[in-house]
């Protein structure tokens, strides 16, 4: 800052005294504004850094499990309801057993009246009161010796036994239902080795080693192993299938756990890669269906090589277009709004499906999708640095998103059966991660397939309304007896 004085004295130095003035302020004014710019450019990226940070499961592609703390929702903010049953919700009671079933009956009959004591009671024509029970055997465990005695023979000069059954041999200690109890607890309920271990001391007075628990599972991998080819050579068939990934471990090493949805099964695969070279092991390079799947890059890559038809999901979209609602920057903002407008437009429309006629729902998807497009693509934000430099590269990007790949979220319209999300891929794979985070993953390469094998089955008759433990019990009665495995495919069954 120059004061009059120092300004009159520079005056009167002379022109010279005044352009050196000049340069020195002009100086400092570049070096002032350099300094703005740079700051500038250091909040915006510490605004950037803050909204990445303030990611959830409602603005991007985590699992609602990694939210640190869980927003509560409009809903509960306005009501908050009690614990137990809700006014105006119809009464739940379990059926009764059939009475075929009922192995013992027990009547209670009154004597004498219980008020007044008078015993010329009268007993009514009417049904009695029922309360049924049910209990399970204290002793749950037949044990069984097989024996083969010992003949000599003179002309051989041996000792010689009887054969035992082959399907004794392949049984071992466990026959078929203890084994499929065991693979049962450790695929729907679970269970580690050590709780396994637990049960069948506690409860069923046995001691049995984790060896032996190993060697059990390593059977029913065994047992299962034709059900799981029979639904792998069927998967590049599929018309839809949906599919996606999440993490496993193994040995504290990263795996990936793969899921395939089709419309009647589950199938379930653990590799070492999450990229695009599983998709075309599983699949092919020449899958005709529709593949249902988010925006990782391993199926943009998968689509891209192979011209594979791709439904992109438009939940993980919404997801993505919420947090640009969350950046500080307004017109980024306001592009997000539009978009989550256009997009509630069309789920409006998804909703009226069972009132309109098959012609006039699809001509309404078709014009959401076209607003859609045209809001994505016509009213990008958009500013450069001195460099030529994208600062609003978060709706660049969203903007070239849908310019490149936008019709692949919309193969719904006009693909019957076809969901507009990934939902079902997503929905498969839950109990999944539930059993990596109590179980800890595998530690081999057999306790991968053993894992694939009965994810598969708990998935897909869990799909199908079958008993995983019917199911699995009949695999492993055939495997012992050398029978041909039962079909997880409830046409060819």
């Amino acid at each position: 800052m120059i004061t009059p004085d120092q300004a009159l004295a520079i005056y009167r130095a002379g022109p010279e005294a005044v352009v050196k003035v000049i340069c020195d302020l002009s100086r400092q004014v570049d070096l002032q504004q350099r300094q703005i710019e740079a700051l500038q450019k250091k909040v915006a990226e510490l605004e950037r850094t803050v909204a990445r940070l303030s990611k959830n499961s409602t603005n991007s592609s985590k699992p609602p499990s990694s939210d640190i703390t869980k927003p509560k929702s409009r809903r509960e903010e306005q009501e908050k309801r009690k614990i137990g049953a809700q006014p105006g919700h119809p009464r739940h009671e379990r059926p009764a057993f059939p009475e075929a079933d009922i192995k013992t009956f027990h009547d209670y009959r009154l004597d004498a009246c219980p008020e007044c004591g008078n015993p010329d009671v009268i007993f009514l024509d009417q049904p009695p009161r029922v309360l049924q029970q049910m209990e399970i055997k204290k002793i749950m465990v037949v044990k069984e010796e097989h024996r083969s005695y010992p003949v000599w023979c003179d002309r051989c000069q041996k000792i010689h036994y009887h054969d035992f059954p082959p399907e004794v041999v392949k049984e071992g200690l466990f026959k078929d239902r203890l084994t499929a109890l065991v693979a049962y607890m450790k695929a729907v309920d679970h269970a580690s080795f050590s709780t396994i271990r637990k049960f069948i001391r506690d409860v069923l007075g046995e001691n049995i080693s984790r060896g032996y628990l190993r060697k059990i599972l390593a059977k029913v991998s065994s047992a299962l192993d034709a059900p799981y080819e029979e639904l792998l050579r069927r998967l590049p068939l599929e018309q839809l299938l949906n599919v996606d990934e999440t993490g496993h471990t193994e040995n504290g090493g990263k795996f990936w756990t793969w899921v395939f949805r089709a419309e009647l099964y589950v199938l379930f695969k653990i590799d070492k890669s999450r990229g695009s070279q599983v998709l075309l092991e599983v699949l092919g390079k020449q899958f005709n269906g529709v593949l249902g799947c988010d925006y990782f890059s391993a199926y943009h890559k998968y689509m891209t090589d192979f011209n594979i038809t791709v439904q992109f999901c438009l939940a993980h979209l919404i997801r993505d277009i919420k947090y640009l609602t969350s950046l500080p920057d307004a017109e980024t903002r306001a592009y997000g709004s539009r978009l989550l407008a256009a997009i509630k437009d069309m789920f409006q429309a998804i909703h009226q499906h069972d009132q309109l006629d098959a012609v006039t729902f699809t001509r309404m998807l078709e014009c959401a999708r076209e607003r859609i497009m045209q809001t994505a693509l016509n009213t990008v934000p958009s500013r450069l640095d001195k460099n030529g430099k994208e600062q609003k590269r978060e709706a660049f990007n969203l903007a070239k998103r849908f310019r490149e790949n936008g019709k692949a979220y919309f193969k719904f319209i006009t693909t019957p059966g076809c969901s507009p999300t990934n939902n079902l891929a997503e929905q498969a794979v839950r109990f999944v991660v539930i059993d990596r985070r109590i179980t800890q993953g595998t530690r081999s390469e057999k306790g991968r397939a053993t894992n694939e094998r009965l994810w598969t089955v708990v998935g897909t008759c869990a799909l199908q309304g079958r008993s995983a433990f019917e199911f699995i019990l009949t695999a492993v009665r055939a495997y012992f007896r050398n029978e041909p495995a039962p079909s997880l495919l409830p046409t060819l069954s």
